[in-house]
Order: C-alpha cells, then sequence, then structure tokens
C-alpha cells in the first residue's frame, strides 16, 4: 500500500475532515470533485487546507490532530466561501491565510473543550462564526439564477445529489456522487445515511412548500445530510440520525426566517441536540 508523505496525507485528511473522515482517498476525491466542477474554488480550499495544516504544526499543535486533518477542514470550507464571494485573487488568497490564524486558536479551544470539559463537538463552527463574518463584510460575487427544471425523477434525483455536493458549495449533481463514492470508500454505513440526510432534506423541503429551484438545487439537503452522516458514527440506532435529519430541516427553515445564511449551523445544531438528547436518557451505571 502505497504510504504518502506526512503532510500530504494531513492535508488530504483535512479535505475528508468536511465529512467527518480521516481518509487520504476519500479527502483526493473530494479535491478532485472541485477541481472538476469548481477549479478557482479548489484553489481557496487548498489555500485554506495547506495554511491550517502548516500553521498548525508551526504552533506546535497535537501531531495526531493535524495528522488526521482536524486543522485543515475549517480552513479549507471558509477558503471556499471567500472565493465564492471575491474571487482568485492574492488579496482572497491572503484573507484566507489570516483567518486561519484565528481559526486555529478557536479549534485548539474547541478540542481542548470535547477532551477535557465533556463540552459538545465543535464541528464546523469555526467556519461558521467566520462565515458569517465573511458574507457580512465582504460583497459577494453575483450569481446567474440557475434554469427553472420540470420537477420530475430526474430532477429529483439530481437533486439530491446536489444536496451532498452542497457541502462543498457545489449544485452539480455529478460533484455530489463523486463526493458520495468519496464517503463510501471511507465510511459505507455514513455515506448511506448522508444519501438518506439528502433526500429527507429535498422531500420535506418540497412538502413544506419551499422554493423548487433552491431544494433541486441541493439547498435544502445539505444540512440533513451532514447531520445524518455524523450522528450515525456515533449513535448505532437508527432513531438518532432520523432526529437528526428533522431536526436540521427544522433550523434551516428557522434561519431562512431569521433572514441568516445558514451555511452548515443546522447541521451543528442537530447534532448538539442528539448529543445532548442521549446524555441525558443515557441509563446510568447502578452502584454496586
Amino acid at each position: 500500500m502505497l504510504r504518502l508523505p506526512r503532510h500530504v496525507s494531513a492535508v488530504l485528511n483535512g479535505f475528508s475532515q468536511i465529512f467527518l473522515q480521516a481518509h487520504p482517498l476519500c479527502g483526493l476525491l473530494i479535491a478532485l470533485a472541485i477541481a472538476l466542477h469548481a477549479p478557482l474554488l479548489l484553489a481557496g480550499a487548498l489555500a485554506g487546507a495547506l495554511a491550517g495544516t502548516f500553521g498548525a504544526a508551526a504552533l506546535g499543535r497535537q501531531r495526531a490532530d493535524i495528522d488526521c486533518g482536524l486543522y485543515g477542514y475549517n480552513s479549507a470550507l471558509l477558503g471556499l466561501l471567500i472565493v465564492l464571494q471575491l474571487g482568485l485573487s492574492a488579496f482572497s488568497l491572503g484573507l484566507i491565510v489570516l483567518a486561519t490564524l484565528v481559526i486555529d486558536l478557536l479549534q485548539t479551544r474547541l478540542l481542548a473543550g470535547l477532551r477535557e470539559r465533556r463540552w459538545l463537538p465543535g464541528f464546523t463552527l469555526p467556519f461558521v462564526l467566520f462565515g458569517w463574518l465573511a458574507l457580512a463584510l465582504l460583497p459577494g460575487a453575483t450569481v446567474a439564477p440557475a434554469p427553472t427544471l420540470p420537477l420530475d425523477a430526474q430532477a429529483l434525483a439530481f437533486g439530491i445529489a446536489a444536496g451532498i455536493g452542497q457541502v462543498i458549495f457545489l449544485d452539480q449533481p455529478l460533484a455530489g456522487l463523486l463526493v458520495l463514492v468519496a464517503v463510501w470508500l471511507a465510511d459505507r454505513r455514513a455515506a448511506r445515511w448522508m444519501l438518506a440526510g439528502s433526500a429527507a432534506g429535498l422531500g420535506i423541503g418540497l412538502l413544506l412548500g419551499g422554493a423548487h429551484d433552491a431544494i433541486v438545487a441541493g439547498l435544502a439537503g445539505y444540512n440533513p445530510a451532514l447531520a445524518a452522516l455524523a450522528v450515525s458514527q456515533v449513535q448505532r440506532s437508527a432513531w438518532a440520525p432520523l432526529l437528526a435529519i428533522i431536526a436540521a430541516v427544522l433550523a434551516r427553515l428557522a434561519f431562512e426566517r431569521l433572514g441568516l445564511p445558514p451555511l452548515t449551523m443546522p447541521f451543528i445544531l442537530a447534532c448538539w441536540l442528539v448529543a445532548l438528547a442521549s446524555r441525558r436518557f443515557r441509563p446510568q451505571p447502578r452502584n454496586a
């Protein structure tokens, strides 16, 4: 089996950790999906992943955390968002590197709190916080509206795949399918739940009368897809991922009502809800 250089493996794991995996081949396929469908965005994601990984090494963070990609995924996501907003330039790349330094501090604190004080997992919280700041302060690029598609079986299938791709800001179904294959190679059960989450998000969105174009573009599916994937990895019961899916859908609707960009915050809130419920109802050991 081919052994990759340590830092190469760490950077690829940063891509795979976007989908809660530590699997270099998974990360490579995710990077390939971005490269094939939005090569300029790949530059932003690479800038973030590289800055996060090598910055953490320079700051003396725990080697195991660096190697499994925990310092690469938030900055990779933020790199995608910043280039999506500003385009690719020296300024946008510099901004990504600068933001990564602050993300490092927050991620280190979240990891320490999780291990030492039983905090809830931070997941993509650093990306969400800095993403909201970026969306508030940076001018957005003009995006041409997607063509309206007839709501048939093909459109629904494309929407489910796009729901997976939207985690990395790609609405192309082929990108979502490639990401699904990537996660499947790392964890088949997680991949099945991710697919189910995207399908459920699309279906519930249509039942609630959401805008068809946005739903078919995957915007209703990516948070429940991530929530189902994440919860399925720590809870063996099928009820927990189902609860996470419903919670993620409801949280997305709440953010839309408030006029706030949801990013991946509904996914985080859904996972926190399931984790708190699990702690609350976990059987307590009996005293001997």
